[in-house]
């Protein structure tokens, strides 16, 4: 098969990588798209900095392994920690998130005071303050930790009295620091962007601006694979063939919110350790 009509490989720690899957599909129909869940060692957002790098390389070697042009990181915490490694590692393309969105919200900021909300290990890594700064030093960078969205997000509690009142509680420190764009660290939290932008019209003085990493991955991904004469030059829309380390029924339960239509039912695999 000609490299350009291998598929691309898109990996998370969970099922919250199908946001950028769903991006992917929208900007880049004709891609065939492998999606690799980790949902035996979900959340990353708990673990260390090397236990992260070890899994990361363990699930894009499972995409390198069936055949894909480029791989993913559909995932902030492994983006943040991993991302050197992989390029280092492998011979093909690796795009992450970070980047991506760091690259959006400068573009989008007038203030130059970016807010960031991730899981406890995005922020603790400073992985968007870092890219931001690399860009323009004299950026003004908030982060906050929320680490009950990704729960209400898969309990679809997208507009729930609940979570309206823990995004008040995670939004008005940023608020209060007077950001003008606020970065969705956190591939679940594009299924809380109505509630988000409901609860920031109600705290929030002048209107903040929000930042889609999915979206902004996305279109990274399509740029990068034009740069390298990679696009598919199918004319069919490509399939996504999803594949997950546990609870396969869970999985389908789920796709279909965070993706907005029907795949098929994923197959169950087991991971290869890392080779150091």
């Amino acid at each position: 098969m000609h490299t350009k009509e291998l598929p691309i490989g898109v990996f998370d720690s969970g099922i919250g990588g199908l946001t950028v899957v769903r991006q992917i599909r929208n900007i880049l129909p004709n891609e065939e798209i492998f999606y690799l869940g980790d949902t035996a060692r979900v959340p990353y957002g708990t673990k260390s900095q090397e236990t992260v790098i070890r899994f990361a390389c363990e699930d894009a070697q499972f995409l390198i392994e069936k055949g894909v042009k480029a791989v993913v990181v559909a995932c902030n915490t492994a983006s943040a920690w991993s991302l050197p490694v992989l390029s280092k590692r492998f011979g093909l393309p690796i795009c992450g998130v970070i980047q991506p969105g760091a690259e959006a919200a400068l573009i989008s900021s007038r203030s130059k005071r970016v807010g960031v909300i991730g899981t406890a290990a995005t922020v603790r890594s400073k992985a968007y303050k870092s890219a931001l700064r690399d860009r323009l030093g004299k950026v003004q960078v908030f982060a906050q930790a929320c680490p009950l969205l990704v729960p209400l997000a898969e309990a679809g509690w997208f507009m729930h009295p609940v979570t309206l009142k823990v995004l008040e509680e995670y939004l008005m420190p940023l608020v209060i620091e007077q950001i003008d764009t606020l970065i969705l660290g956190c591939t679940h939290y594009p299924l809380l962007k109505r509630a988000i932008r409901k609860v920031l019209k109600q705290i929030a003085p002048h209107p903040i601006q929000l930042i889609d990493s999915a979206e902004s991955c996305a279109v990274h991904v399509r740029r990068r694979l034009t740069e390298l004469d990679l696009l598919s030059t199918s004319s069919a829309i490509g399939p996504i063939h999803p594949f997950v380390t546990d609870e396969p029924s869970r999985f389908c339960r789920m796709s279909r919110q965070f993706l907005g239509f029907p795949v098929p039912a994923p197959e169950l695999v087991q991971l290869k350790e890392s080779r150091g």
